[in-house]
């Protein structure tokens, strides 16, 4: 009789013996959690041995468990080695585990709002334990999710596994990497520094400019919450970030794998009968078991993955953090994110909407329907040049129009500004900045183009006229122990070269000086003759392609000069960065 009104470990220790009830209990425990696997079919699992037990109970979790209903119990062999799969789907499922758990761990650090976010930040980078660590790995995975996805969607095409009885699959597909691109986007707002300002303000402007002209505005409106971006924009992305978008991949991402286990993987494209899609009719000498092979394998490339991010996180990447946003600051060479740059390129060749908006909704349509006009039979190479090869161009294009993404493509900025910009950006280190602290003796540096002695002279007289009465060094006279200075003035000196062909006889000058205790100030100064310009604005040549001068009443040369002050602190921690 139960010593309970119900059934209980303390009857089946008496009934059983105290080692065989505890036993039994772990069994079943086990066997729960699983969903049909005792412990015993665990043991012969770890040891590669075959299943004691009939029905194969390997099969069981399967039928049973949830989320065992998204993969497979078995595969083919064929597609069980790197090819023709590379893990690239798995590897994006990881990497979006990876971006849930690193974003759960700065949401607990983090408000979003104007007035606090960005000093969330830098309380996060300096105060919270491993919290420049989750950042980073934050930041990585996101860039590594975008890569992934885009390599698998070309893995897919290129084996044509979009096919019949696919094409839903692949839509899915397209979606993902459509909420994967705004997702990363997303989140770059959320630091609320330059970068994240700026690179939101451009994305939205191109919203804006969707016709009709009510509709743009009132998308922009949406996504800003207020003309320009504010905390209602800050808000409107914080939740796209971290609960829209997320919870829309997780959808989707179900659906894609639901729709993988009803049709199976897709065979090598040699394997298949052409128009016969043979995924599911899988031989048994040919089945390979998702317990435990393909789970092992699949923890080992988990395995492989973070062991990567971590390394590069620890020793090679740091997610940067800017300047506090400032509407009033544009900084130079702003960009997009490097898998937005095509669409940067885009925007240079012409008419916003049509090339921000119009083509890239055409793309992601094409890209979407392209399974259902592509209907041909075969999967093979050979069979599919004509497609194969257009990929290739597609994919040469979207190389070329990221390049024309860049700052350095149809962007019009004068030499001077250049020249002050790679010296000392205005985001981020740059090789000015990064110079020790020690080695910035204080004094006036001139490039080489002063060795002349009388020009330096003659310099020496108007700077001490100006009240900078600072010891000259040219670069030959560079003190010895200050060679990463030597090393920026002669970087400096070069420029003029490359970048100054427009600054006729230029020079260049690095001021510094004891500003404050610890803090020092480096003037970038460059003075040049102001060429002649025509009626077009262009700089006049004469017929040898020299720059003709503009000059002044008594026939000399007149003079134009530019000018950037950076200060740099003992403990500003910038030295051994380049960039």
């Amino acid at each position: 009789m139960s010593v309970l009104p119900f059934p209980s470990f303390l009857d089946d220790i008496k009934e059983k013996g105290a080692r065989t009830a505890v036993s039994d209990l772990i069994d079943e425990t086990v066997t729960r959690v699983t969903a049909g696997l005792n412990v015993r079919d665990i043991r012969e699992l770890l040891r590669g041995e075959p299943p004691s037990r009939r029905p194969n109970p390997r099969l069981t979790p399967h039928a049973d468990a949830f989320w065992m209903h998204m993969r497979p119990s078995y595969y083919h062999a064929a597609v069980t080695g790197v090819y023709p799969t590379l893990r690239l789907g798995w590897l994006t499922t990881y990497f979006f585990a990876v971006e849930i758990i690193t974003g759960m761990f700065l949401m607990v650090f983090y408000t979003p709002s104007p007035l606090s976010a960005y000093d969330n930040m830098l309380n996060l980078l300096s105060n919270v334990p491993f919290g420049q660590f989750m950042r980073d790995l934050h930041r990585l995975g996101a860039e590594g999710m975008v890569m992934l996805v885009m390599l698998h969607m070309l893995r897919t095409y290129i084996t044509g596994s979009y096919k019949r009885p696919r094409q839903f699959t692949w839509a899915t597909g397209v979606i993902l990497l459509l909420t994967t691109l705004i997702l990363s986007f997303s989140g770059y707002l959320l630091p609320w520094d330059q970068l994240a300002f700026w690179a939101v303000t451009i994305g939205t402007s191109m919203a804006e400019a969707a016709p009709p002209e009510i509709v743009g505005k009132n998308v922009n409106l949406l996504l800003r919450g207020a003309p320009d971006i504010g905390a209602g924009g800050l808000l409107r992305f914080y939740l796209l970030h971290v609960f829209a978008l997320p919870l829309a991949t997780i959808i989707f991402l179900g659906v894609h794998y639901y729709k993988v286990v009803l049709h199976g993987h897709s065979l090598p494209p040699g394997e298949d009968e052409i128009g016969t899609d043979t995924a599911k009719r899988v031989p048994l000498e040919r089945r390979v078991y998702f317990l435990p092979d393909i789970l092992s394998n699949e923890l080992m490339w988990v395995g492989a993955a973070t062991f990567i991010l971590v390394v590069l996180v620890v020793w090679f990447y740091h997610a940067p953090l800017e300047s506090h946003a400032d509407p009033q600051v544009t900084p130079l060479h702003t960009t997009a994110p490097w898998y937005f740059l095509w669409l940067q390129g885009l925007l240079k060749l012409g008419d916003k909407v049509f090339f921000g908006l119009v083509i890239p909704t055409l793309l992601f349509l094409f890209l979407l329907v392209m399974p259902y006009i592509d209907v041909g039979k075969s999967r093979r190479y050979a069979h599919r040049r004509l497609g194969l090869s257009l990929s290739m161009l597609a994919v040469a294009g979207f190389v070329i129009l990221s390049w024309m993404g860049s700052p350095e493509y149809g962007v019009e900025t004068s030499g001077d500004q250049e020249i002050a910009q790679i010296l000392a950006p205005m985001e981020g280190v740059g090789p000015l900045r990064s110079v020790p602290f020690d080695e910035l003796i204080p004094g006036t540096y001139h490039t080489l183009a002063l060795d002349d002695a009388a020009a330096a002279a003659s310099l020496t007289t108007r700077f001490e006229a100006e009240g900078r009465n600072m010891e000259m060094f040219t670069i030959s006279a560079v003190p010895e122990d200050a060679p990463h200075l030597l090393s920026v003035l002669e970087s400096f000196d070069r420029m003029f070269d490359t970048l100054g062909r427009d600054l006729p006889n230029a020079w260049g000058v690095l001021y510094i000086q004891d500003w404050q205790t610890d803090l020092k100030r480096i003037e970038i100064y460059i003075e040049w003759d102001t060429p002649l310009l025509t009626q077009n604005g262009e700089i006049a040549r004469d017929a040898q392609g020299n720059i003709l001068l503009e000059l002044d009443e008594n026939g000399n040369p007149i003079r134009a000069s530019s000018g950037k002050a950076i200060y740099v602190h003992a403990r500003s921690n910038y030295f051994g960065g380049g960039h």
